[in-house]
């Protein structure tokens, strides 16, 4: 059903049934493959390093609207919940119009979204412009740099992964301090209208989004326009033979004007030619693109709801059940950390050097160790991924029971390296489906991972609201994320089991 990951070194269309020959692409494990790894780096500082960062916005937005701490946790939710859940309907444009042109538009809406809500009067218009405009921009943007670089990679996928989506760790931190200075000399609200300017730097990105194979995602890579012949008129060829003829003949009183009087009768025929090759070309690029837009509408919808839907694959399943409890677990501490650490009076430390900053650096490191060893011939992808699951939720039913200023950098410090399991989930997610198969299955994943971000923050703002404490927050979302790693572990046993049975019954028939 689900072609095998190793097509991935091999030169393809968007369109699995477009391939007549495979041959090996140079490009594959290196030369661009390297600057899509730099491009999806830079994604990841500008949308996921933005957003874990809003933790700053969040203080200056309570301040501003006197809003409940639920109803604010809103807005940072709508927009890591937007962008995430997003992912399903961004694999319908990656197949219609193609990685580089969908990332381009993202760039734009996003930076739209963050410029617009410079000028909110109100947490609910925040909702709107940021959570859902930005939001959208930001998923159209990220998911082309996910599927980019599983594109390119075949051998060190894990690795290049890790590489760029360490951007989520260095945009964190960078991103903090550059919020933080921007609130503080400018302002919240000039703040967001800079960081709208920075965030066109998604367009350059997404224009180094080159596709693999010529004439992926419909552009000529020669960068040539395509030649078009002139046709010529019954009318037009006659006035070409008889000016011929009389050039033949040689002089004669009458040649000038001969020649004259031809070329005033052509002038208007090349002109009324020249619209007709206009509107013929203007219809066959509308032709073109409704055809691209079916395509793509198919194999969207086939790869969903079709019989080879993704929804057949039980352990893939499991990993959709996983991914809607795990990344609330992620998002929590970078919205509400800032807050509990003034509830514990750690301000004065906490400034000196964020505790979220100290999750985004070692992250970066998580990130690239987790890639290297799961890289290894000796090592499985899903064992380095179940462990790093593990130690994430210790720590987060650990981290409440922290009051001092050192405990808590220790336990950030093991929940940043822990989650650098998301440089794997692609990885696993193609190893579950295939390489072409990986943007609408990345898709679905990222948007179970929306919901989650989506609903925790809130959910953890609430329970503060009601108890006045952060712990039971904490508590509920770990024993979720747990349910979430067992549908994992169950999955395989019950394959397991039920290879087991029909080896047992076709020994008893025979």
């Amino acid at each position: 059903m689900y072609t095998s990951h190793e097509d991935i070194g091999y030169d393809f269309e968007d369109d699995p049934k477009d391939k007549k020959t495979l041959k090996p692409h140079p490009n594959i494990d290196g030369g661009w493959a390297w600057m899509m790894v730099l491009s999806s780096f830079f994604v990841h500082i500008l949308i996921m390093g933005s957003q874990m960062a809003l933790g700053v916005l969040n203080v200056e937005w309570l301040e501003e609207f006197h809003q409940s701490r639920g109803l604010t946790a809103w807005v940072s939710s709508l927009s890591m919940g937007v962008t995430l859940i997003v992912g399903p309907f961004i694999g319908l444009f990656i197949n219609t119009c193609g990685c580089r042109r969908t990332a381009i538009i993202g760039g734009l809406l996003n930076s739209l979204g963050w410029v617009l809500s410079a000028y909110a009067a109100n947490v609910h218009y925040l909702f709107i412009t940021f959570g859902v405009a930005a939001g959208f921009g930001s998923g159209m943007a990220y998911l082309p740099a996910v599927v980019m670089v599983g594109r390119y990679f075949q051998k060190r996928r894990a690795l290049a992964q890790g590489l760029s989506t360490t951007g989520t760790g260095f945009g964190t931190f960078l991103m903090t301090v550059l919020l933080k200075y921007l609130c503080a000399e400018y302002g919240w609200r000039n703040a967001m209208f800079i960081q709208g300017a920075v965030s066109l730097n998604l367009c350059v990105c997404g224009a180094l989004m080159r596709p693999l194979s010529p004439g992926l995602d419909g552009e000529d890579p020669g960068g040539k326009e395509p030649h078009v012949l002139r046709a010529h008129s019954t009318e037009s060829v006659g006035s070409s033979g008889q000016m011929g003829g009389a050039e033949e003949k040689g002089g004669g009183p009458g040649t000038e004007d001969a020649v004259g009087d031809a070329a005033a009768q052509a002038c208007p025929e090349k002109a009324a030619l020249g619209k007709n090759m206009c509107a013929l070309r203007v219809l066959k690029a509308v032709s073109q693109l409704t055809v691209r837009v079916r395509r793509g509408f198919r194999d969207w919808y086939s790869g969903y709801f079709g019989a080879a839907s993704l929804f057949t694959n039980r352990m893939f399943v499991a990993f959709i059940f996983w991914a809607l409890f795990a990344y609330s677990s992620f998002v929590i501490p970078f919205i509400h950390l800032p807050e509990i650490v003034n509830l514990h009076n750690l301000s004065e430390q906490n400034d000196v050097f964020p505790l979220t900053s100290i999750i985004a650096i070692v992250h970066i490191f998580g990130k690239v160790i987790l890639g290297v060893v799961a890289d290894l011939p000796c090592i499985s992808v899903w064992n380095v991924f179940l462990m790093a699951n593990f130690t994430l939720v210790l720590s987060i039913f650990i981290l409440p029971l922290m009051h001092t200023y050192a405990g808590l950098a220790v336990i950030c410090a093991l929940i940043g390296f822990s989650s650098g399991y998301f440089s794997l989930m692609p990885v696993v997610t193609e190893d579950l489906v295939g390489i072409e198969h990986l943007a609408n299955a990345y898709g679905i994943i990222i948007c179970a991972n929306g919901i989650s971000a989506l609903l925790g923050p809130p959910f953890a703002g609430w329970i503060y609201d009601i108890t006045q404490k952060y712990d039971f927050s904490f508590y509920i979302c770990g024993l979720l994320y747990m349910v979430g790693i067992l549908f994992l572990l169950v999955q395989p046993c019950i394959q397991i089991i039920e290879q087991s049975r029909k080896k047992y019954m076709d020994g008893a028939t025979v």
